[in-house]
């Protein structure tokens, strides 16, 4: 745990707040955010309540988090307007459940003769207790997106608008995904609450990533 690398993590969220614009906002000099950022002094609590009401955290965060999770895999952090599509989608629930459902939208686009097919997926929260807790089950459901001069029979085809979300990629997910993936997920929500973003409601698919080798995470916000 480190403040000062929290403090950076933050200001860079900020979109990319200079260390003198942050001086200007509490009233410091620029010399004493960098030493506040290599740890080599920390702020009077009326400063670190400032520092908290600026980017929208709290004391804990600030002092007793490792804030930043992010790694040299994560780059193009944004908010981004995702255009419309229309999708069918596949869930499975089971131990393993992500090759299952992604591999069942690979092969209903081979059958459709949809060459270079785009496939997102998200995990699928609706399990019961006994289903996670048992039998160390989760769901996952992987979405085909159809070109528009593809309707695969038999399908029920739905319909995603265009709508706003932040994103991030990835570079290697699967290097470490289970470290990699879910601190992506964590920095877009830091990124959203720093800079005073909303999660969207359930008109849009809230969050989602796309398949392969690298990869981009989205959360849809108001």
């Amino acid at each position: 745990m480190s403040f000062g690398k929290n403090l950076q993590y933050l200001r860079q969220l900020s979109k990319d707040m200079t260390q003198e614009a942050l001086a200007e906002k509490l009233g410091v000099s620029r010399q004493t955010i960098s030493k506040w950022e290599v740890d080599a002094a920390n702020p009077e609590m009326d400063k670190a309540l400032e520092i908290c009401k600026i980017f929208n955290c709290s004391l804990d965060n600030l002092f007793r988090e490792e804030m930043d999770k992010r790694s040299d895999a994560y780059s193009n952090l944004r908010v981004e307007e995702v255009v419309g599509f229309r999708y069918i989608e596949h869930t499975v629930i089971s131990t393993e459940p992500e090759s299952d459902a992604i591999g069942r939208m690979y092969r209903i686009a081979k059958e459709n003769n949809i060459d270079n097919p785009r496939v997102i997926g998200w995990d699928f929260p609706n399990l019961s207790l006994e289903q996670m807790n048992v039998f160390n089950m989760h769901g996952y459901t992987a979405a085909l997106i159809l070109p528009e001069d593809s309707t695969p029979a038999n399908h029920e085809i739905k319909e995603q608008p265009t709508h706003k979300y932040v994103a991030i990629h990835i570079e290697r997910p699967f290097d470490n995904p289970f470290v990699t993936i879910p601190g992506a997920y964590q920095t877009l929500n830091d990124f959203m609450r720093t800079n005073g973003l909303e999660r969207a409601g359930n008109e849009v698919i809230p969050c989602f990533e796309t398949d392969g080798e690298n990869m981009d995470v989205y959360i849809a916000c108001k």
